[in-house]
């Protein structure tokens, strides 16, 4: 990936990030949606404790923005590097950014609004393989950000 599309991909999933917190905020969490979709789901035992589903889910859904924003800023970091000194690490890096938030902070939010199951795909096992690629972008944007070159 060369560093204009890494801006330019940053900048379109910084808006849908924007997107989805807002949605979080108040198509979830201010409606009774989650409520009435898990109600019969028994609790969820997080850390010892019983939690109510909707609760759970309406975490989930958060994380997924959390991390959604946090790698678009990956993202712009690495666009500007690419764009100073274009590497296969940094391209890597820019990568696996993409493919992280797409199917980490994505599995998040379909498991959250379309159910843990929905269309028969178990979201809860897709997001760790996104979670994976951002360990992975994190790994190689640090071996390309140590290769660059200072410019005089």
């Amino acid at each position: 990936m060369n560093g204009r599309t890494c801006l330019c991909l940053a900048g379109c999933l910084g808006f849908l990030a924007v997107f989805f917190g807002a949605f979080g905020a108040h198509g979830l969490k201010d409606t009774k949606f989650l409520t009435d979709k898990y109600a019969d789901l028994p609790p969820k035992i997080v850390a010892g404790y019983a939690i109510p589903a909707s609760y759970k889910y309406a975490q989930d859904f958060e994380t997924g923005v959390e991390y959604h924003l946090v790698h678009v800023l990956a993202m712009l970091a690495t666009g500007l590097m690419l764009l100073h000194q274009p590497s296969r690490c940094l391209s890597v890096a820019a990568w696996c950014f993409f493919g992280g938030i797409v199917l980490f902070s994505g599995a998040l939010y379909v498991l959250v609004i379309g159910g843990p199951r929905w269309l028969g795909i178990p979201w809860g096992m897709v997001a760790p393989i996104g979670g994976i690629l951002q360990l992975i972008g994190w790994l190689a944007l640090t071996i390309g950000a140590f290769r660059l070159k200072d410019v005089a």
